[in-house]
């Protein structure tokens, strides 16, 4: 296979904000002719329609944006394009057969995991739920698969006992920038490496009970949780009708104290709530009530100082 020219012609396909990092640095280097998201949707608490980040930066640089519901008969447009390369990055549909073989080199996915560990949706979150102590990015060559084709590029990375989603995500961007761009400049004979048979876990897509806080649940897996969804969509739990978000939690030392959701301690430097097994230390949280911003359990006694006591039993939603 010919060589690639240094300044490659790419399309990009990308949704949040990791996706939106990488697009940044591609045209940088490169020279991107489309750009492919989600259409906007409503978020936040007025549910406002807003664009992804992905389209905000895209139209910011004047670039074509398109946001089909649906990639079906759609590569004939692409083809218009004349790419050499389709960059993905948590775009958030399936490519048809027909579109992974429209650019010259084909359509290239950075997805957040060392696959084929966490295949799918959510990867970054599902690591850290699961308790994984490392992660990664994979660069890999699409195939009709969900994740399932050749690896061109992984790259490892630590997962620490204070990660969120949040952090673990802009580390994962960082370094699948960097993989991303040595292997477009060797695109055209860069090694593609099938992926073993062996390790396959899938990370499903992230849906509204996975954010319900169930307190009968052992305190590092509750602790867990909490980290891996915030931001994306935090944890939140009941208290006196209202929705309490918890954005930042760890397990602590001692026996569960009574029945899970018991208040067991509450002060400036935390509130802790007894588990299935063991208990948690909250230390970051956000309210419905007021601006919905994250505070820290000393602004919420200063703030609020009635919504939540010790031995008050904290609610699970239904």
């Amino acid at each position: 296979m010919a060589s690639p020219p240094s300044r490659l012609r790419l399309g990009f396909a990308g949704t949040p904000e990791f996706a939106a990092v990488i697009l940044g640095a591609l045209l940088e280097r490169h020279d991107v002719a489309v750009v492919y998201c989600q259409p906007p949707k409503p978020t936040g608490r007025g549910r406002k329609v807003k664009p992804s980040a992905v389209e905000t930066l895209a139209r910011s640089r004047g670039l074509p944006v398109r946001t089909p519901t649906s990639l079906r008969g759609e590569a004939a447009e692409l083809a218009t394009h004349h790419l050499d390369v389709l960059i993905v990055a948590a775009y958030g549909l399936i490519l048809p057969a027909a579109l992974l073989t429209t650019p010259r080199y084909g359509c290239v996915n950075v997805h957040a995991s060392l696959l084929p560990r966490w295949r799918g949706a959510a990867p970054i979150e599902r690591a850290i739920m699961a308790g994984d102590q490392t992660t990664g990015v994979s660069i890999m060559q699409m195939d009709a698969g969900l994740d399932t084709g050749p690896v061109l590029a992984r790259v490892e990375c630590p997962i620490g006992g204070t990660d969120t989603g949040g952090s673990l995500q802009q580390r994962l961007a960082s370094l699948g920038i960097n993989a991303l761009l040595q292997c477009l400049d060797r695109i055209g004979t860069i090694e593609r490496k099938p992926q073993p048979d062996m390790g396959v876990t899938y990370a499903e897509k992230i849906v509204v009970a996975d954010s319900f806080v169930r307190w009968d649940s052992p305190a590092t897996d509750l602790a867990n949780r909490i980290r891996a969804l915030n931001p994306r969509q935090p944890a939140f739990c009941m208290v006196q009708g209202e929705r309490v978000r918890l954005l930042f939690a760890e397990a602590t030392n001692g026996s569960a104290d009574g029945v899970p959701g018991t208040v067991v301690a509450l002060d400036r430097s935390g509130l802790v709530v007894a588990c299935g097994v063991g208990r948690v230390r909250v230390t970051s949280l956000s309210l419905s009530r007021g601006s919905g911003k994250p505070m820290d359990i000393a602004s919420l006694l200063n703030g609020y100082p009635d919504l939540i006591r010790p031995g008050q039993m904290l609610g699970s939603p239904t």
